[in-house]
């Protein structure tokens, strides 16, 4: 077996990002160092505490979690409310944190890792908006260079969902994402295109169901909320589990195919401001450090976050026993 993937869950818990959180906890092929939390589904300190609460949950808070930007660059606060609910993780009992959020910034978090790793081993994995890591960018462009790959959940090179032509997490902070989109770092957007695919079906929500733990009831109470909020709110049947494709991404890539091409960030348009740009009427070129998911099996998907259940249940029954 390689040697695991060295991630930062740069996220804003945010129900798929729990379940993000999840599959990135369980899975052997991922080794998660740190969460860092930055404004978006709701404010800084709700999903800070999310981030914390999930961990409990998990029966993994030995992970630090790191606060970070509260809010956008230049723009005004923004917040998905209808969709994540007032605490941001609507529909269960959250329990309470048992460790504090670390002292550090998290933009001070990433850079000092990346610094501090071998080069090209730090996987920077981003499911909420752009900020922490534009800051990051900014303030020691060394990691650039030194940071193996950028995985953003957000954007889309068809779909829009906040409005007609730009996903959330890019449209709270276009001038974040454009900072990130345009540095030298090879980058995988993991937009609505792959993640509107990522359906947390009634089949679904059987198999996790039938492990009967504590933490299997937290995700269907998660799904539950999010199930409706996402039928009064943006059409769907099922809701789509977006933030947990970036983890899939990286433990499997045969999950999640890709495409290379090039990308590029929307600032001044009257109607597209944080569109996601997708150039496809060429081959790219073979340098080209963008690519996009396109198709998601389903199936295995799901079969990964299941099982991240599964054993994250069996782990925590074994630490109540000793």
């Amino acid at each position: 077996m390689s040697e695991p993937r060295k991630i930062i869950l740069d996220c804003d818990p945010g129900h798929d990002d729990a379940v993000a959180m999840m599959l990135a906890l369980a899975n052997p092929a991922i080794e998660l160092l740190g969460i860092t939390t930055v404004g978006g589904n709701q404010t800084l300190d709700k999903i800070t505490r999310n981030a914390q609460s999930v961990l409990v949950a998990c029966g993994r808070d030995d992970v630090p979690v790191y606060a970070g930007a509260a809010r956008p660059l230049v723009r005004r606060v923004e917040i998905a409310a209808d969709i994540h609910g007032d605490s941001g993780l609507d529909g269960v009992e959250l329990p309470e944190p048992t460790r504090p959020s670390e002292q550090a910034h998290a933009v001070r978090f990433i850079i000092d890792t990346v610094l501090a790793a071998e080069h090209g081993t730090i996987t920077l994995v981003a499911t909420g908006p752009l900020t922490n890591l534009a800051l990051a960018a900014r303030l020691e462009p060394r990691i650039v260079e030194r940071v193996r790959e950028v995985v953003v959940m957000g954007g889309g090179y068809h779909e829009g969902n906040w409005t007609p032509v730009a996903e959330f997490n890019i449209w709270v902070d276009p001038e974040a994402a454009h900072i990130v989109f345009d540095e030298a770092w090879p980058l995988t957007m993991v937009g609505l295109d792959l993640t509107h695919q990522a359906l947390a079906t009634p089949e679904v929500e059987e198999q996790v169901r039938a492990i009967d733990s504590p933490l299997g009831e937290f995700f269907l109470g998660l799904m539950a909320f999010f199930r409706q909020a996402y039928r009064e709110h943006q059409g769907f049947i099922d809701p789509p589990v977006h933030d947990a494709c970036t983890i899939a991404y990286l433990i499997d890539p045969a999950i999640v195919a890709t495409q290379k091409v090039p990308l590029s960030v929307e600032l001044r348009g009257e109607l597209t401001v944080g569109m996601t740009v997708a150039d496809f009427r060429s081959p790219a070129a073979e340098d080209c450090r963008h690519q996009v998911a396109t198709t998601l099996d389903h199936a295995a998907f799901w079969a990964l976050v299941v099982e991240a259940i599964r054993m994250l249940s069996q782990q925590d029954t074994r630490s109540q026993e000793d």
